[in-house]
Parts: structure tokens; sequence; C-alpha cells
């Protein structure tokens, strides 16, 4: 690429790289439909939270009159019950699962996933009177990725558990079929072992597909709970309950920062419509802000959507347009070489990895605002 692209491509960019989402408290009193239609007029949507990452950035109003605040998650009405992985980011696929015979049996609703020293999956029933040891999950740990916890815990006390001295809890095929997993139930006997498997009704209002949950202890204990529609708790650190929808309550809404564009241009065509109608193509510098823009090209026409990411021969290196380092990355591992006129792409589908394409294929493409 010529010094003078290169100079267009990154004027007046540097040093302002925008949030992907923003979170928004609103201190009026309305009941859940309310506040949905309010955030979908002023903003984008009732809140959606992705991780814990997304739980630290809410507004933190506890002491505040109202210590209970709407979020965007309800509980559908036709009960149809979807299996997710606990782990943000790590999907659930019916095609890729280990189910031993005959399960999963739901006798008496179950709704939690569990292992035995084999490792083929069963479900079992949530309740707090169903208390077996857990695995972990650490990702920060590379010499010590799972542990076995003996102490025996109902599934939500384990989730906690694992959140709060590790990561989550174990998720997924990658993990459940790590040889180092398998060193580590070794020495274990038949009984059940929780993993960070589970199904519920609830959904999210903008349709997102995110699996976090950070319901309380007493989530489905009716005395303490009962309702469809869910809030966050500021002074019992934003853990969530249940309530009445047609309670009044202050709310959180969110506004998104990127917009898919659902028409197919070239690398270029695709950099100045962002630059014309919104801020810029895409940066991604870490993990979340991935989980949150693979979430939107879910929904795209093209089986791969252009980013920001642009390689220059001048240089050898690939940089962000805004002048972001590329310091995380979620490349595709297929050995390909970095050529001239090549530009980074995300797969609409499997694992939402990044992929060298020649600039001049026409692709949706993702803007942030």
């Amino acid at each position: 690429m010529q010094w003078s692209l290169i100079l267009l491509f990154l004027m007046g960019q540097c040093c302002f790289i925008t949030c992907l989402y923003e979170y928004h408290y609103v201190g009026e009193n309305k009941n859940w439909s309310e506040a949905q239609q309010y955030c979908r007029e002023k903003y984008t949507d009732l809140a959606t939270v992705s991780n814990m990452t997304d739980m630290k950035r809410i507004p933190n109003k506890s002491g505040a009159n109202m210590n209970e605040a709407w979020i965007g998650l309800y509980d559908q009405t036709d009960g149809n019950r979807t299996w997710h992985w606990s782990l943000p980011g790590v999907e659930f696929s019916k095609s890729k699962t280990n189910w031993s015979q005959g399960e999963p049996d739901d006798v008496n609703t179950e709704n939690c996933g569990m292992i035995k020293k084999y490792l083929a999956w069963g479900d079992l029933s949530c309740g707090n009177d169903k208390q077996f040891p857990f695995l972990c999950y650490d990702e920060k740990n590379t010499t010590q990725k799972f542990h076995l916890i003996n102490d025996k815990m109902s599934w939500l006390k384990a989730q906690n558990y694992c959140r709060e001295h590790h990561t989550d809890l174990i998720s997924g095929l990658n993990q459940l079929q790590d040889k180092q997993l398998q060193d580590e139930l070794s020495s274990v006997d038949d009984s059940f072992i929780y993993i960070g498997l589970f199904r519920d009704t609830w959904r999210w209002s903008d349709g997102s597909s995110f699996s976090f949950r950070h319901w309380n202890l007493q989530f489905n204990n009716t005395k303490y709970n009962s309702g469809q529609c869910a809030m966050t708790v500021f002074d019992d650190g934003g853990r969530w309950k249940n309530g009445n929808c047609t309670d009044r309550k202050p709310f959180i809404c969110y506004d998104d920062k990127v917009i898919l564009i659902k028409e197919n241009k070239t690398w270029e065509e695709a950099l100045y419509y962002c630059r014309d109608h919104y801020h810029d193509l895409v940066t991604i510098t870490d993990l979340d802000e991935q989980r949150w823009v693979q979430e939107e090209v879910k929904k795209a026409s093209t089986l791969f959507v252009w980013m920001g990411l642009r390689y220059t021969c001048t240089l050898d290196l690939w940089f962000w347009i805004s002048d972001e380092v590329v310091s995380y990355k979620n490349w595709v591992s297929d050995g390909q070489m970095d050529d001239c006129d090549m530009s980074g792409a995300m797969e609409t589908g499997g694992q939402h990895k990044w992929f060298k394409k020649n600039d001049t294929e026409e692709l949706n493409f993702i803007c942030s605002k």
C-alpha cells in the first residue's frame, strides 16, 4: 500500500477509539414493557449483559431509593428451553454433543448438566437439594486449566464459586475433551460432577443469544423470586432476580455503537461508507469486543464481514485503521501468507475467526458509530 493511502486511512483517526456499547441508568419508574419501549426509542434496547466485564460497567446505584433496575432479560411465555454453556463466548452446538445414552431424559424438569468419570453428559435438576462436586475452568492458568472441586454444591453455587475463584464452570467440547482434564479425573469415582451446561427459557430483549446469567443464589426459590422479567439488584453485587413485569422500577438501557451493514462492498468501499455515514470500520481490541461483534455478524448475508483491519506491504504489518495496535488476535490458523491488497474479515458462522481476504471481494461489513 502506498504511504499516501496509509495516511488517508489514518487521518483523523488516531487516539479516538469508542466503546462498542454503553450503558445508561434511567431513574424513572416504569414497568418492564414501558422500559423496553423507552430504551428502544432513546437508545438501542434494554440492557443486554454478555459477561462479568459488562456487569462491572453497569452504573452502580447501590444506596439509591430504588435498589433494583430492570435489564433486558425476560422469560419466554412459550416455555421453549435452550441449552447453553455457562462460559461467555462458548456456544452450544446441537451437532457436537456427548450425551450419555438416553440423555437428556428431562425427568422432573432437569435443566443442569453433569458428567461422570467417563465424560458422557447427563441432565439433572438444578435444585438446592442436588449437590455434587464440580469442575472449574481457569483461562489464566495455563499449567492447570481445570480444577475438580470436591466440596458438594448446587449448580448455581458451583457456578458462583468458579467465577469467584477461577473463570467459570468448565464449558464446551474443547475443554471437556482436553487431555489435562482426563488426567484431573483419573482418580475420581463414578459420582456425578457438575459442568457448565444449563438450559432455560430466558431471552434477551434485543434478540441476542448471549448465554451469560448472573442470578442470585435464591433464584427459582419462589419465596424470594417470582415473575418473568429480570432485574439487577445493586446491593447484592449486581446479581439478578426475577420479578413481576408489571412492577414499576428504574431500568438500564444500552446504546449499541456498532452496526452491521448488509450491503456487499469491497473493503475500501466499506471504509468510505462507514466514514461517510457513521464513524469507521470496526476495531476489535480484546475478547469482550470480539464477542460483542460476533453476535452482530451472525445476522450477515455473506460468509464473512469486513473489519477495519488492513495489511500494508510497505511496512509488512497488519494494522487497525483506527491506529490501534493489533494486540488481541483471533486469526484462523490456516498458514495463509500475508500478501498485498489483503484486509481482515470475520467469519459469520463457526468460531467467528478472522480471515485474510483479498480486499476486492464484496462483503457485508461492521461500522462503529
